[in-house]
């Protein structure tokens, strides 16, 4: 398979595989976030560069919207690029990670989880 070939058929698969992870802000939140909730499950994993647990978890959330492919949407928020939403849903601590279901907070969830539990809790809310 040539080089072309090759890129076309990524940009294929890409086009039809289901959205997964994506990155919101205050501007698109709304949109993104509560809107896509009432048609698929969003996950929020609200974050910051600076929060090791953050950036422990993150690898995590990743893998499991790759594997449940579709079952749910991650979106991250940067709490410190986005302080409107970060208030606005009491984000106190991080990583703090809310399920949203027709446009509202189902579940959620504080600290870095191991994966069995992460798995868990997403079994019990989709």
């Amino acid at each position: 398979m040539d080089e072309l070939e090759k890129l076309r058929q990524d940009k294929m698969n890409n086009l039809m595989s289901p959205k997964v992870k994506i990155d919101v802000s205050d501007a698109n939140f709304d949109n993104e976030v509560l809107e896509q909730s009432k048609k698929v499950p969003v996950v929020v994993d609200f974050w910051a560069p600076w929060c090791m647990p953050c950036l422990m978890l993150a690898p995590i959330m990743e893998k499991l919207a790759k594997e449940y492919n579709g079952k749910f949407i991650l979106a991250k928020l940067n709490v410190d690029e986005n302080m409107y939403n970060s208030q606005r849903f009491g984000i106190s601590g991080i990583p703090a990670v809310k399920m949203f279901k027709d446009g509202n907070v189902v579940d959620e969830f504080v600290g870095a989880l191991p994966e069995p539990s992460v798995r868990e809790w997403l079994d019990k809310n989709l």
